[in-house]
């Protein structure tokens, strides 16, 4: 796709409310080359969004920002998107609506990128976890079959051509990058089982007001929760193509607003040193921008992430070359969310996949 075509890409974020929906605006807003076609922001459906709401109204700290201070939030509306001749659509919306909404927006023409849970995982099994209920299973079926799970370090030539991204947990992308050269590798003994220990700020909830994220219930305090059946697992298991009793992923809450921290224990299938570890992860992440991988000992730590479009991954092996802790940190709601889906974007757009994320 040419430059000058691209420069006319047209945008559109659904469900703008949220705290991903806030960081995808900013981005969005700043990225070089969409510097003269600003987004179009919509409501989610069944917000009261009778009246157009500025948009810094919603999120004051984007005042400033190229057109921010313009721009309103329009109640979610099908026609709006065809006037303004969309071509890539994304969703911050809830499971269920993104599951109806996507046929409709590929049947407009428009590409999506979806970062709710609704179109990641391939197996019904594990995607009965969201409860949906499609309203015509064979459509359904069949963009379920062509939606590319969009880790851009995994899938980057599959992204670039998709019409349905659906964006990763943010669980599941910090343990998924910190795995997935040494399962590549087959350096992993399996049979072992691996422990996937991981920590989340408050923010991964969401803004919805459940008593387990008040201020009373997180701060001075340190919780596990979803242990055995958290939905990010299905995740960890298809795109790691492992068994789920080879992996525990258990999450905790932590008393901070954003950021992850993921501790991984594996044992190694073969003595190894800290050199041929070290290469197995430069040699996998050379060529992505976006993944910082740590000079071991040093390991990766959440203040050194957040606010950050990185992934940062680092490990420790112990003295007899075999076990192994891995320890991987983002800002759940930018590598965790806004800024992949706008490394998705660029990647569809035929633009350099850190284009406005450097």
């Amino acid at each position: 796709m040419p430059n000058s075509v691209n420069r006319l890409l047209r945008t559109a974020v659904v469900g703008v409310s949220g705290y991903a929906g806030g960081e995808l605006a900013r981005l969005l807003l700043r990225h070089p080359q969409l510097i003269s076609t600003p987004p179009v922001f919509l409501g989610r459906m069944g917000e009261p969004d009778a009246h157009p709401a500025a948009l810094t109204q919603l999120h004051p700290e984007l005042s400033g920002l190229p057109f921010a201070d313009e721009l309103r939030v329009s109640a979610f509306d099908w026609k709006q998107l065809e006037r303004e001749s969309i071509d890539i659509l994304f969703l911050a919306t809830p499971h269920e609506q993104s599951r109806a909404w996507v046929p409709d927006a590929i049947g407009h023409g428009m590409r999506v990128i979806d970062l709710s849970g609704a179109w990641r995982l391939h197996s019904d099994t594990l995607r009965a976890v969201y409860k949906l209920e499609d309203a015509d299973p064979a459509v359904t079926a069949e963009l379920q079959a062509e939606a590319v799970y969009g880790s851009p370090e995994l899938h980057g030539p599959a992204i670039k051509a998709a019409r349905l991204v659906a964006n990763p947990g943010c669980y599941s992308t910090s343990i998924i990058l910190a795995l997935a050269p040494l399962v590549r590798a087959n350096l992993i003994d399996l049979d072992h089982g691996i422990i996937c220990d991981a920590k989340s700020g408050v923010s991964g909830a969401g803004k919805a007001l459940v008593p387990t994220n008040s201020f009373m219930h997180a701060a001075d305090n340190l919780s596990a929760y979803a242990v055995f059946g958290h939905r990010h697992t299905g995740e960890l298991l298809e795109q790691l193509n492992l068994a789920e009793d080879q992996i525990q992923f258990t999450p905790h809450l932590l008393p901070i607003p954003r950021g992850i921290l993921s501790t991984i224990y594996v044992r190694l299938n073969k003595h190894s040193d800290r050199a041929e570890v070290q290469s197995v992860f430069d040699q996998f992440y050379f060529d992505a921008p976006l993944v910082r991988v740590r000079r071991s000992p040093q390991l990766p730590q959440i203040q050194y992430v957040v606010r950050t479009n990185f992934c940062d991954v680092g490990f420790q092996l112990a003295p007899d070359g075999k076990r192994l802790v891995l320890i991987s940190c983002l800002d759940n709601l930018l590598k965790g969310a806004a800024s992949q889906a706008v490394q998705n974007m660029n990647l569809m757009a035929g633009w350099h996949e850190a284009e406005g994320l450097l």
